[in-house]
């Protein structure tokens, strides 16, 4: 039996947050070695775990896998939580995509210079209660089912919990129209 994947990244929810929810929502334990210094950073690259020299990496299955895409699809598929078929996974990947969009979209806020910061917050707002929150409300009413695709828990229902609390963060009263 293979052991707890150990994630590496820093102390902080950026790019291996989303790993972290699917591991949880496929109730798999995990453990993570926290990136505290540029030395601990630069050790990763030298030991040549890091292929591309940056993080997240997960080690799983005997493997050290980086980039996130490719950590959430390997995870997805291995604990059953990707579809069904090729089409359902087309949809998923679909959703996902739109998802990371305004995930990014908010996310880059932090990082934003104060003179852009109220205009690129008002951008996101805009996208998450006129583009992209409206989408998402239409497939799951198109359908009657409590999740996005399939009527069963996949990925991209993780991906959306974690973009509806980054949204709640941002401007609670912008998940107001979309029950």
């Amino acid at each position: 039996m293979a052991g707890k994947p150990v994630l590496h990244y820093f102390n902080a929810r950026g790019r291996m947050e989303c790993i972290r929810w699917l591991l949880a929502a496929a109730g798999v334990e995990f453990e993570e070695k926290f990136i505290q210094s540029p030395e601990d950073l630069e050790k990763l690259k030298k030991d040549g775990n890091l292929m591309f020299d940056q993080v997240p990496m997960v080690e799983i299955d005997g493997m050290k896998l980086v980039q996130t895409r490719a950590i959430l699809n390997y995870i997805a598929t291995k604990y059953d939580l990707y579809g069904k078929d090729m089409k359902e996974r087309a949809l998923i990947d679909m959703y996902t995509e739109g998802i990371l969009d305004l995930t990014e979209m908010i996310g880059q806020l932090v990082l934003c210079p104060p003179d852009q910061r109220e205009a690129k917050t008002a951008l996101a707002k805009d996208r998450t209660k006129n583009r992209y929150l409206p989408a998402f409300e239409k497939v799951l009413k198109s359908h009657g089912q409590d999740y996005l695709v399939g009527n069963r828990l996949t990925r991209v229902d993780v991906h959306l919990l974690e973009l509806l609390l980054y949204v709640e963060e941002l401007d609670a009263s912008l998940l107001t129209p979309f029950p």
